[in-house]
């Protein structure tokens, strides 16, 4: 009897697994929809300034915003680079972040390492000041900072850019830095401790080198706010050598007519450097604040 009892219920457990199997494709199948929607939601902007850029002014008024262009004007990319010294702005952009970029991360792992290894009176205080100092808005700070640097003749100097950006991205990149110098473990320093390491080659040789992955995130992501920034660089520069490629964008705005064209080409050649950087490294921004997030 209990032979006959199994073998009806597998014959009705079969037609149950099928069923369930069969809803399970289709709630994929809906969820694959809806992620393909929003991927397209997410992609069609990039695809649209890509015809925009080859567009003629014409094209541009005359046509759809949905139409392709009739002749693709791929001198609007020669121009840009040539006439509207954009040369020159991406050169600025790249070695300004990279320097921001660099300053920001040894100057906030330096104090993480402080704030977390070394025990000192005002420790919580000074990292509670780091932390506050990232809810202060960007644009409250612009007349102070204009004064500060017009007093030190600062204005039109590239340091008054990378002295913004160090400390905007501060506050942030410790903020990341914390939570993996926490999960951390110390055992390792201290048994450097015991074979007479000193704090300097504790810091370089063995926390910094451990700490690649969170710091490779907060590189990333420093990375794109300052490629992207507009505001400090409108505000602290006038001259053509220094300006970076979000203000270059208005040498093609003039007062009687305008080159969309060759806006739209500057604007791809702004995004395409920091887009495939992070086709390229988005899985060291999800590791690096995985190791921050997990607390052993």
């Amino acid at each position: 009897m209990s032979k006959v009892k199994t073998q009806e219920t597998n014959k009705h457990s079969v037609p149950e697994r099928e069923k369930k199997s069969s809803l399970n494709r289709i709630g994929f199948g809906f969820l694959y929809l809806i992620l393909g929607g929003f991927a397209v939601i997410q992609i069609y902007p990039l695809v649209w300034l890509l015809f925009f850029s080859l567009k003629t002014n014409k094209e541009v008024f005359g046509l759809s915003p949905f139409a392709l262009p009739q002749d693709p004007q791929w001198g609007n990319y020669t121009k840009a680079w040539t006439s509207g010294n954009i040369g020159v702005y991406f050169f600025n952009s790249v070695w300004i972040t990279v320097i921001s970029v660099v300053l920001t991360i040894i100057l906030a792992s330096f104090v993480t390492f402080a704030v977390t290894r070394m025990h000192w009176k005002f420790s919580g205080v000074v990292l509670g000041l780091f932390l506050v100092a990232y809810m202060i808005p960007l644009h409250s700070t612009i007349i102070p900072l204009f004064k500060m640097y017009n007093s030190t003749n600062l204005i039109d100097s590239p340091i008054s850019i990378v002295l913004s950006y160090t400390a905007f991205n501060l506050p942030l990149t410790i903020m990341i830095l914390l939570g993996f110098y926490q999960t951390f473990p110390r055992e390792i320093e201290e048994a450097a401790v015991m074979d007479g390491c000193s704090v300097h080659r504790i810091f370089f040789q063995i926390t910094l080198p451990m700490t690649v992955p969170v710091i490779s995130t907060t590189a990333i992501i420093n990375m794109i706010y300052n490629w992207n920034e507009f505001v400090f660089v409108n505000t602290f520069i006038s001259s053509d050598k220094w300006k970076t490629l979000t203000v270059g964008i208005n040498n093609f705005v003039g007062q009687y007519l305008t080159d969309w064209g060759a806006i739209g080409a500057t604007l791809v050649i702004s995004i395409v450097p920091i887009l495939l950087i992070f086709l390229f490294l988005s899985d060291k921004i999800v590791e690096g604040m995985a190791a921050g997030s997990v607390k052993g």
